[in-house]
């Protein structure tokens, strides 16, 4: 019998087919003890263990390239912590065996990073994957991931670890499911950039039996158990129709009546060029150069590196917009050498441009690097700061930019909800806006971005959201300049058009999304969209506010 549930759509598109469950985690090792001369070996086997692990993630992130590359890159430095990897020593030196010592000191972390704000607790689930790999290798039992098939199948987990999510293979897995994550958790960003179908958020996904007949929408995050065929006609009647929708709309970004809305990719290196560049983009709208900086924790790239990998994305869009964030590090993208690693609640300490502002060296650096990758590009470069919570902090960026040298329009993004209520403020200093509405709404509802019991709370569309998104654009534009969209608010068609109606100048997103918005937005008018903006704010809940704007849009 159908029945229907309903998650958090995360990435486009329509799935059919038989459940597949995700390989069970290792299993607690037993805590026996060893003889005192059996400890150095043990030790070694460990770090064998760890190394092994280590280089398989980055392998993996070769293969994947991308912004996967940068994710499965800082997940093996988190299987090198020395920290960790001393833990691990100390136990095993008091009786531990190789596979008990390590699941006890990941375990002690592990409890840290749930107890150290929910910001930091989004990353549970990347060290319970690193942990598991290790033990697993230890013990000689398979890795825990994605099951083995050859027939197409729609994947069910309590969640996914970017080791897993990165290589997964679209010819087979055709949509996944997840009972936790949320709509920018990482398993959600890379499944927009594979173009995979999926639905995070749904309580008891793990309950659906093996072999059961899915319907998933990643659109709307509605699922059906066991469709009917009228329903599987009606659901892949619609995809057929999307796609070709998609196929018929080229060009530049615009509604139907013509007000251009360019639309940008958000990219984090050269690897996530060429998709940016097929899906049409019109520049890039965030380039997280954080990704950068992850490779060694422990000293910033030299000047010379970073001159490289900003040149290789800014030659790729000769007289385009590239809007490049200066480092980002602080609350789960922690740095030796830059954040302080005592912090009771790094989300809401030291990190983005607080941290820059404490080390200027690094700053200087990278602003350097940036004016000498631009030297002699026709491209229109743009430099933005991170966490802006007032005018003193666009102001010290803004001096920062000048003292530099550097040739470029300077930014602020708005993900602090002061930044918003003060934008005019701020835009006295710098010259534009990028609204991050994965961290503005982490921050004005106090809910973590990864944690998906708050999931309803990092909608996109609530309300409360909506109004910061319009204070920000209203005072771009008394201000006579521009505000973009760079966070995960953008990949969502509908929304987009909200938020066109809002006033925001320009949209950037995942490269997958960015047809799914052209064709959405060159089916309304600049009025259409409006209205819906207004009647999305207007309502209670981001429910209501969906379906508020989805009536002004469809005629209703």
């Amino acid at each position: 019998m159908e029945t229907t549930l309903r998650g958090v759509g995360v990435s486009h598109g329509v799935a059919i087919g038989e459940v597949r469950h995700m390989g069970t985690a290792v299993l607690e090792p037993p805590a026996k003890q060893i003889p005192a001369d059996e400890a150095e070996r043990e030790q070694g086997r460990a770090r064998q263990a760890v190394e092994a692990v280590a280089a398989d993630l980055v392998a993996r992130g070769n293969l994947a390239g991308g912004e996967a590359q940068h994710v499965l890159e800082a997940q093996a430095m988190m299987a090198q912590d020395p920290e960790l990897i001393a833990d691990v020593d100390r136990r095993i030196a008091v009786g531990s065996t190789a596979e008990r010592g390590v699941y006890d000191a990941f375990a002690a972390y592990r409890a840290l990073l749930a107890n150290a704000g929910e910001y930091l607790a989004g990353r549970v689930a990347d060290l319970d994957d690193v942990r598991n790999r290790i033990v697993a290798r230890l013990l000689g039992v398979p890795m825990p991931g994605v099951p083995d098939s050859d027939e197409p199948y729609v994947l069910i987990a309590r969640d996914l670890a970017p080791a897993d999510t990165a290589l997964l293979d679209p010819t087979l897995v055709l949509g996944f499911v997840t009972e936790e994550g949320g709509p920018t958790s990482h398993s959600a960003i890379l499944a927009r950039a594979l173009g995979v179908p999926a639905v995070v958020a749904l309580p008891g996904a793990g309950e659906i039996a093996e072999g059961t007949v899915l319907a998933v929408d990643g659109s709307t995050g509605e699922i059906f158990v066991e469709p009917s065929q009228e329903k599987r006609a009606e659901m892949e009647s619609a995809s057929a129709a999307r796609r070709a929708a998609l196929s018929a709309v080229t060009g530049p970004g615009a509604t139907s009546d013509g007000h251009k809305v360019p639309l940008l990719a958000n990219v984090g290196g050269p690897g996530d060029v060429p998709a940016a560049l097929e899906a049409g983009a019109e520049g890039v709208g965030l380039f997280r150069t954080e990704f950068l900086f992850l490779d060694d924790s422990k000293q910033a790239p030299s000047e010379e590196k970073q001159v490289e990998a900003y040149r290789a994305v800014l030659e790729a869009f000769p007289e385009g917009r590239v809007v490049v964030r200066v480092l980002d590090a602080g609350a789960d993208k922690p740095l030796e050498f830059l954040t302080p690693a005592d912090e009771p609640n790094p989300a809401l300490g030291v990190r983005g441009l607080r941290s820059l502002l404490d080390h200027p060296d690094v700053l200087r650096t990278q602003l350097t690097a940036l004016s000498r990758a631009a030297e002699g590009l026709p491209v229109y470069l743009e430099v933005m700061a991170p966490m802006v919570a007032d005018r003193a902090d666009a102001k010290a960026f803004a001096d920062a930019c000048r003292e530099a040298g550097l040739q470029a329009k300077f930014g602020a993004m708005v993900e602090i909800p002061s930044a918003a209520l003060r934008a005019r403020s701020i835009l006295q200093e710098v010259e534009f806006l990028s609204l991050g509405t994965n961290d503005l709404a982490q921050y004005t509802f106090a809910a973590d971005r990864q944690v998906g019991a708050v999931s309803r709370l990092q909608d996109p569309w609530q309300p409360a959201l909506l109004d910061l998104v319009a204070l920000s654009a209203e005072a771009a534009r008394a201000e006579g300049k521009s505000c973009g969209v760079c966070g995960e608010a953008a990949s969502d068609p509908l929304l987009a058009c909200v938020l066109t109606g809002l006033g925001v100048t320009s949209l950037s997103m995942g490269a997958a999304s960015i047809p799914y918005v052209r064709a959405t937005l060159a089916k309304h008018t600049l009025a259409q969209c409006e209205r819906a903006a207004s009647a999305a704010r207007a309502a209670d809940s981001a429910d209501e506010a969906r379906l508020a704007a989805q009536a002004v849009l469809s005629g209703e």
